[in-house]
């Protein structure tokens, strides 16, 4: 007699942290950025690894503030966009687009004409045989 495969397995729930459920981007306030960089720029050394660690952040975040601190605009700390800048503006991108129509298109184009071509030479070799057929 066969033994059964099916076990009881115990239901097991998972129930989600509310806090990781929905993450989100992290906005300092310009004072907080000052605030930071001038804590980096007194710490001595091995100090700063510290100071990054306990706030959460990165010293390349850190470095472009002070960058954004010595150009003497305060209006950059305000807010930055996220993201690596677009490299194409959006006269290029429709270029790129337009031309990846145009190669689609002219290989369509290329693909009909062979086909023609193609019934030509059927049409050729069928009219070769009927005149031969007549004869």
């Amino acid at each position: 007699m066969p033994k059964s495969f099916k076990k009881e397995l115990p239901e097991s729930q998972v129930t989600p942290d509310p806090a990781l459920e929905k993450r989100r981007r992290r906005d300092f306030t310009t004072e907080y950025k000052i605030r930071i960089v001038a804590e980096a720029d007194a710490c001595k050394h091995g100090q700063l690894t510290q100071l990054l660690r306990r706030e959460k952040l990165y010293s390349s975040q850190v470095i472009q503030w002070r960058k954004e601190l010595e150009s003497g605009n305060t209006d950059k700390l305000a807010k930055t966009a996220p993201g690596p800048k677009a490299k194409l503006g959006p006269e290029q991108k429709e270029i790129m687009r337009l031309e990846k129509r145009v190669k689609r298109l002219e290989r369509e184009l290329d693909i009909s004409n062979s086909c023609i071509e193609l019934q030509k030479k059927a049409f050729r070799i069928l009219d070769l045989q009927s005149s031969e057929n007549e004869q």
